[in-house]
């Protein structure tokens, strides 16, 4: 690697796109001027160098492609048995990694052929906090190309089969994550989510999927797509095992933006578990009437298993009322814009990292899929692609002053949000308005396939834009496949959605599993 200073034509060439008003002699002054400037990359370079020396070869652990006949559901991207610790609270759980998540001396995809190849030289934060716990790391879990999909058809790898119905969707990004866990394949999994990518997929497989308080688990050494919506977190069988592994997970490292204030450095006194069983007799739960009903969406089945799992709540003990945040129906707007100008500003132009915040970067990570991204653009998947498009003709025409405004309306839906939130407790509304569809086949028209997709999340993103806490449980099932039930909390009550989900699999005495299981 080696920075070359720009050729003349080259400067012209970005002069005449910037408009500079350049002319011959004026570029061939600059091009002297930027040749002696270039010093100061070449010490940067070496600097980095030595310090990559200092950190050595990825870490030789043994890892193995799937067994053939062994990946029914096409969930594993590798398979592995890593052990660090032989005591601690997740000793003896085997968990799934969802492949957007470094493991030092695992290759890495991200469902992407941009990214396949890469080998990460240290662990993600979260990965160094599940070892140190005793846990066992059984693989890496396939998730949508680059995590930008609700599906779980576009990874190149190739779709993951739901455990409940092989020809439904699992759901996305996480969808390996959910599968594995879902099947009994894994204890418990990571997952990471954007826009309900825990939440969406846990819906759809019938497993507990916590969206963590933005910034209260350290999101670094996981692939980014946009450090405002960024959030990585549990996927498991019960309520007690997501609290446990919360427990494990949260915290600073001192490496993420993400994590400013008022993020905790330390999880609280007893992690997650010492409220859990608490019950729901003086909680007050409000339903969240904008959650339900939403046209053109709402299976009214849904609904109603929903419904009938508030009421399991209220004989439970829970102050049940009806709740109205208008705002909440604007949320997928905010969210498609952020989610749009923000992830190709930072994701795609910006290789994953972008610039601008302290922090962490990955560099030869940035540098694997700045060259796999232009090699493969043409690979990408749909919605990918609709993001380039619209993303690059967005700030070519406006600037950032429609990410600017959606961040700034994000302010006033938060505060909605947090309105209601002091009149009741939690939130609770279907974690999706569907239940799983059959996987796309190539039968689907362009806009279809999109649209299936889009369609699950004006539930979920809302509260990656706004960061609260939310967590999926299995409400029932509605056409033999299973339901969701979301449960959002203040910021930071992350302990208290997950008492909530408690206090309701007690009350059913535990969730389904997929026949066979």
């Amino acid at each position: 690697m080696t920075f070359t200073p720009p050729s003349g034509a080259e400067l012209a060439a970005i002069a005449q796109r910037y408009g500079l008003g350049l002319g011959a002699p004026d570029v061939e002054w600059y091009r002297e001027l930027i040749a002696g400037a270039v010093t100061s990359y070449d010490v940067v370079e070496r600097l980095y160098a030595a310090r990559t020396l200092r950190l050595g070869e990825p870490p030789s652990r043994d890892w193995q492609w799937p067994a053939e006949g062994a990946n029914e559901l096409g969930a594993w991207y590798v398979t592995a048995d890593l052990t660090e610790a032989a005591a601690g609270p997740l000793a003896g759980r085997r968990v799934a990694i969802k492949d957007n998540i470094a493991v030092a001396g695992l290759p890495m995809m991200n469902g992407s052929r941009a990214v396949e190849g890469y080998v990460p030289r240290r662990d993600a934060t979260v990965v160094s906090r599940l070892l140190a716990a005793g846990a066992t790391i059984a693989g890496k879990a396939v998730c949508e190309e680059l995590c930008f999909d609700g599906g779980s058809h576009t990874a190149k790898t190739g779709p993951v089969r739901n455990p409940w119905n092989r020809v439904k969707t699992t759901g996305g990004s996480s969808s390996g994550s959910a599968a594995l866990v879902a099947a009994g394949d894994a204890d418990m999994a990571l997952g990471g989510d954007q826009a309900g990518s825990i939440r969406i997929p846990s819906a759809f497989c019938g497993t507990v999927g916590h969206k963590p308080t933005h910034g209260l688990v350290p999101y670094t050494g996981a692939f980014p797509i946009e450090n405002t919506l960024d959030h990585v977190g549990p996927i498991t069988r019960t309520v007690r095992d997501a609290a446990l592994m919360l427990g494990v997970l949260a915290g600073r490292d001192g490496l993420d933006p993400r994590q400013r204030a008022p993020v905790p450095n330390d999880v609280p006194s007893g992690g997650y578990l010492g409220e859990l069983d608490a019950g729901v007799a003086s909680l007050r739960v409000g339903v969240l009437t904008e959650g339900f009903g939403i046209p053109g969406l709402s299976q009214p089945g849904v609904d109603a298993v929903v419904r009938g799992a508030v009421e399991t709540l209220r004989a439970a003990g829970a102050d049940v009322s009806e709740v109205s945040v208008p705002w909440h129906l604007n949320g997928v707007h905010l969210w498609a814009v952020i989610g749009t100008d923000g992830a190709f500003g930072q994701m795609l132009e910006g290789n994953g990292y972008g610039m601008n915040v302290p922090g962490l970067y990955d560099p030869e990570l940035i540098a694997h899929f700045a060259r796999g991204r232009r090699e493969h653009a043409a690979e990408m998947s749909i919605t990918l692609k609709m993001t380039t498009l619209l993303g690059r003709y967005s700030l070519d025409q406006h600037g950032n002053q429609y990410y600017a405004m959606a961040r700034n309306l994000a302010l006033e839906m938060a505060a909605a949000y947090d309105a209601a939130l002091a009149q009741v407790d939690v939130l609770v509304l279907p974690t999706l308005p569907v239940v799983a569809f059959d996987i796309p086949t190539g039968a689907q028209s362009l806009p279809e396939i999109v649209a299936t997709s889009s369609g699950l999340m004006p539930n979920t993103c809302p509260f990656d834009v706004t960061g609260h806490p939310a967590t999926s449980v299995p409400a029932g099932l509605h056409d033999g496949l299973p339901v969701g039930l979301m449960i959002v909390g203040r910021h930071l009550a992350d302990g208290l959605c997950l008492r909530v989900a408690r206090a309701y699999e007690n009350a059913v005495g535990g969730f389904p599993v997929p026949p066979g299981s």
